[in-house]
């Protein structure tokens, strides 16, 4: 994994993240995954414990492209 810093905006995009995630290799996924697991388990150990999350009534966002 590259580490390098950037300040612009456009590298913040959706499509920027993908693009870059994409240019990592499957190892490199694979820790991003495990970080990203253990970051979750850090803060909240009992989530595996909850089985078929369910939607909350009332908290929809519905987003549409302008």
């Amino acid at each position: 994994m590259e580490k390098i810093i950037s300040h612009d905006r456009q590298e913040e995009t959706p499509e920027a993240k993908a693009r870059w995630f994409q240019s990592l290799t499957l190892e490199e996924r694979m820790e991003m995954l495990c970080a990203f697991t253990d970051l979750i388990l850090e803060n909240n150990p009992h989530i595996v414990e909850q089985k078929d999350a369910q939607p909350i009534a009332g908290r929809v966002r519905v987003l549409t492209k302008t």
